[in-house]
């Protein structure tokens, strides 16, 4: 039995709040349980240097945690001078998830820069910024469509994120923090609408993992995020 009493392939509670920011060019609070990620798009009419010139956007992402995110307060990375190796790592990835549905030439030299700030942590942190940010990010190009900055749609489907782990030998979806402190093996899957995978980062931690439970915690992923689309595809239309 889980901690939480869930099925082994059943997912959090999934909430998606939008128009949370009236600034942002698009916004949304995104619940997996009982972690909570703030996430805002912000469009700027310019492009980093290195990409100037090239008939092609950029979009990036920046990744953070509040202080009282966790059961103990943190110093904010902004008052130490440097950010962590993890927070670099979770940002990049935000980055290359949503630039895998977002064809850059049709955005024009613009920049779309996701900032998602995690408010609560109970584990998943980084699949929730993942599947947040891609609704910010479709708000931000409807808006941008709305207004005729874009003729053409520059987002080609959908992306999500969700963790998998083996939990006492059972290979579960979507770990809170009490699992997978105490994982035997966790992972973090990201797949798009169309069924590619951006990227898998799965680690044993108290031991290997088999090729069977590898497959196992791959099918749950394809399931959790399947479910993920859903809330995501509601959460932009209202319904």
């Amino acid at each position: 039995m889980r901690p939480s009493e869930r099925a082994n392939d059943q997912l959090r509670a999934v909430t998606l709040e939008t128009g949370v920011n009236r600034y942002a060019e698009g916004s949304c609070l995104i619940g997996f349980g009982h972690t909570k990620v703030l996430v805002t798009a912000t469009v700027e009419e310019n492009v980093p240097g290195w990409m100037r010139n090239k008939g092609a956007g950029w979009v990036t992402a920046e990744y953070g945690m509040l202080p009282r995110a966790t059961h103990t307060r943190g110093r904010r990375e902004a008052a130490t001078g440097k950010q962590t190796g993890r927070t670099q790592e979770i940002q990049r990835l935000i980055g290359r998830s949503l630039r895998a549905v977002v064809d850059l030439k049709a955005l024009g030299e613009r920049q779309i820069s996701l900032d998602c700030d995690v408010i609560q942590a109970d584990g998943g942190t980084r699949t929730a910024a993942i599947t947040g940010a891609w609704v910010a990010l479709r708000l931000a190009v409807n808006y941008l469509l709305e207004e005729g900055v874009l003729k053409a749609d520059p987002i080609l489907g959908q992306v999500a994120a969700v963790s998998c782990g083996v939990f006492k030998d059972t290979p579960v979806l979507d770990l809170d923090y009490e699992e997978d402190s105490s994982a035997e093996a966790d992972g973090n899957f990201v797949l798009t609408g169309a069924g590619d995978i951006v990227e898998i980062q799965a680690t044993g931690e108290k031991r290997g993992f088999t090729r069977g439970e590898f497959d196992t915690l791959f099918g749950l992923a394809e399931k959790g995020i399947g479910e993920l689309f859903a809330f995501q595809r509601a959460a932009i239309t209202g319904k």
